[in-house]
């Protein structure tokens, strides 16, 4: 990375200065956050995340965290792989020196995140502090002896010596988000009464002893991160003071830096989707830098690097934790040093490619960029497969942008047809819809990369086959049609599908029926029941209102009352709405395991009808006729809304084979259902890369 860059210095002139941490000098101020990937149980699991680190290094970043890996072999659960995801042999740490060296070839520094998982053990419920069941698993744990307390901070200085002994620059003690640390120092899961619990002080005594073994093997050189709890986002989690006396004591135990932590898993309260408002926590870090001189790290919806100067420049933090943001985008810090921002491939926080799969155990990438943890099989320079081809791409959604702008990179001449004005198919009525906003990010990458890359663009032009007779292959990303159902009054001027409804919601009376509760339907009623705010209100004042976050830090745990529970009437913008769904079961089961919860649960408290196993029956000037629970029923409503899925758009396809042109389907236009933009991207890349 360019080390005198004065534009680029002078936009970002904290971001990017250096930062003394104990023996070691830190190139700039970001820290690329811990994050899981799956990476190391995969055969070559080892040089896969060896490649993965070193083309983050590469782009610049100062400090790496890896994902958490187990102190003893039960620490991250039975289902874990013990053998490849644990740290406590020596056989494993010298698997371990591939990861290192390659970082530090690239000029980075690397720390390893040593975790014991708890009661998050959801196969057995593992161990804890006090036997108090985790309503995220069925399983009580196992109330931890001391003797078995004295040989689990056995492990994390064994952990913390092996990591020394591979090449690790540190090790990060993973203290928060509600694993084994963080369930000593919460009241709510230490009921003990013995020298590990009773007090605030007995409740911290095993953060400290840990802090204190591993500083005692490692020496006075080594890095040692404290991931801390700053709010816990659960009832009877610690409370401020306690938060400043642990990190006191970190501090004088011998902590490097302590990194802020951000809720449990169980938590009510979203802390990384799209909808919490970039940097949203900031605020709690500048309280904990007020009381340590130790450098302190904020972290969660930091994903461009002004939103990091602006923090760091008012003092919030000294260094910025960024994880996702480089899943999107390897090149981040080398993109804002070279004063190249706006080329940033921004992390939209939408967890599809990285949490949801985390939680379903399966492999790990990035939505936006499907390249994330696949670096080894994927070729990183652009490089056209022989002889350069003119290739035309029909439709501007996710697919097709991905599909023209990687075939361009690779040396074809590539031309971008769409019958609209404007790119982005899907994704433009996506970033419409509150809380989604950050998908318009995508698509100004996207445009960066079609002028950059030279991909003709040819909008408000409805595609003939006669039109693409002088191309060598055609790329059909046409998209979706909503599907009509059957539907007795579906031509009724009450009847609106959900494009319409989503790009002009204000012609939408009163009163609105929504059939269909998939993600779409989902979409239409949270742009519809979104309360008005006056002009100029602050976003981040209203997620605080409406999540209950108590920024005055009075009482446990973060937390106070949600004003929409206390005041939904006057938070309402005027709309009774009732979200339908045929199938029985709750409305929005299908819905993606990490934001499913928060879109259901804003919906309820906002008083929209949830309603299952309904059977339509006609739409006719009364309303909606409809049958729940054998009961017949007409909802007196001004407008029908179908969200009843989508069909593929592919009337190109038949005269285009006809006149014997080789053409590729993808996105939408290949598979309809539930409309998947990772899929899509991944498809349009892919088939790019076998042009």
């Amino acid at each position: 990375m360019p080390n005198h860059l004065p534009d680029a210095l002078s936009e970002f002139p904290h971001l990017l200065a250096p930062l003394k941490v104990g023996a070691l000098t830190l190139k700039n101020r970001i820290l690329m956050g811990s994050m899981h990937t799956g990476l190391e149980d995969l055969p070559g699991g080892f040089e896969k995340l060896a490649a993965f680190y070193a083309e983050r290094a590469r782009g610049g970043v100062a400090l790496i965290v890896t994902g958490g890996f187990g102190i003893n072999p039960s620490a991250l659960g039975m289902s874990a792989h013990a053998e490849h995801s644990t740290l406590c042999t020596e056989a494993q740490a010298l698997r371990h020196r591939v990861v290192t060296e390659a970082v530090h070839r690239e000029g980075g520094r690397i720390a390893l995140q040593m975790l014991h998982v708890g009661r998050y053990d959801y196969a057995t419920g593992g161990v804890s502090a006090s036997a108090v069941r985790s309503p995220l698993s069925p399983h009580l744990p196992h109330a931890l002896s001391p003797a078995e307390i004295e040989h689990i901070i056995d492990d994390y200085a064994r952990c913390a010596r092996l990591a020394l002994q591979a090449g690790y620059d540190g090790v990060e003690i993973m203290g928060s988000e509600g694993y084994l640390i963080n369930q000593f120092l919460a009241p709510q899961t230490n009921q003990r009464d013995d020298h590990w619990g009773g007090s605030a002080e007995a409740r911290r005594r095993f953060a400290l002893a840990i802090v204190q073994r591993v500083r005692a093997v490692v020496g006075s050189d080594f890095l040692i991160i404290f991931r801390i709890s700053l709010l816990d986002f659960v009832e009877q989690g610690s409370d401020w003071d306690e938060i400043t006396a642990l990190a006191l004591a970190l501090q004088a135990a011998g902590v490097s830096l302590l990194n802020s932590g951000i809720g449990w898993h169980e938590a009510r309260v979203p802390t990384v989707a799209t909808l919490v408002p970039r940097a949203a926590f900031s605020w709690a870090t500048r309280r904990l830098r007020e009381v340590v001189t130790v450098p302190v790290i904020t972290s969660n919806r930091i994903n461009m690097p002004d939103v990091a100067e602006a923090l760091l420049a008012r003092g919030d933090a000294d260094m910025v934790s960024m994880a996702r943001p480089f899943l999107a985008d390897a090149d981040f810090v080398r993109k804002a040093a070279e004063g190249r921002a706006q080329d940033i491939n921004t992390c939209i926080a939408c967890n599809q490619a990285c949490l949801d799969q985390v939680f379903a155990q399966q492999a790990v990438s990035c939505l936006v960029n499907p390249r994330a943890c696949h670096e080894t099989e994927w070729p990183e320079t652009p490089n056209a497969k022989g002889q350069p081809l003119r290739v035309a791409v029909v439709g501007a959604g996710p697919a097709g942008l991905a599909c023209a702008t990687e075939a361009a990179g690779r040396g074809h001449a590539v031309t971008l047809f769409d019958a609209a004005n404007h790119i982005g198919g899907q994704f433009d009525l996506a970033r419409r819809i509150p809380g989604k906003e950050e998908f318009s990010e995508t698509l100004r990458y996207y445009q960066r990369l079609i002028t950059q890359r030279g991909v003709q663009l040819q909008l408000g032009l409805r595609v003939r086959p006669q039109d693409l007779s002088g191309f060598d292959h055609v790329v059909l990303a046409t998209g979706v049609t909503p599907r009509q159902p059957e539907l007795a009054g579906l031509k009724h001027a009450k009847v609106v599908n959900y494009m319409d409804a989503i790009r002009q919601p204000e012609v939408l009376g009163p009163r609105v029926a929504i059939v269909g509760a998939g993600g779409i339907g989902f979409d239409v009623a949270e742009l519809l029941s979104e309360p008005w705010h006056p002009p100029g209100t602050d976003p981040l004042t209203s997620y605080l209102d409406e999540w209950g976050i108590d920024r005055a830090l009075s009482g446990r745990g973060g937390l106070t009352l949600a004003k929409t529970d206390k005041n939904i009437a006057t938070t309402l913008p005027g709309r009774e709405i009732w979200l339908l769904q045929r199938s029985p079961g709750k409305p929005g089961r299908r819905l993606a395991r990490t934001t499913g919860w928060i879109r259901r649960t804003r919906l309820e408290r906002r008083g929209v009808h949830l309603w299952a196993k309904v059977r339509y029956l006609g739409v006719d000037n009364l309303g909606l006729h409809v049958e729940v629970d054998g009961e017949t029923r007409c909802l007196p409503v001004d407008h029908v809304v179908i969200c009843a899925g989508q069909e593929s758009e592919r009337a190109l396809l038949a005269p285009l084979q006809a006149m014997g042109m080789p053409v590729s389907v993808i996105g939408g236009a290949d598979v309809a259902a539930e409309i998947d933009a990772r899929r899509a991207i991944e498809q349009g890349m892919r088939t790019a890369l076998a042009l």
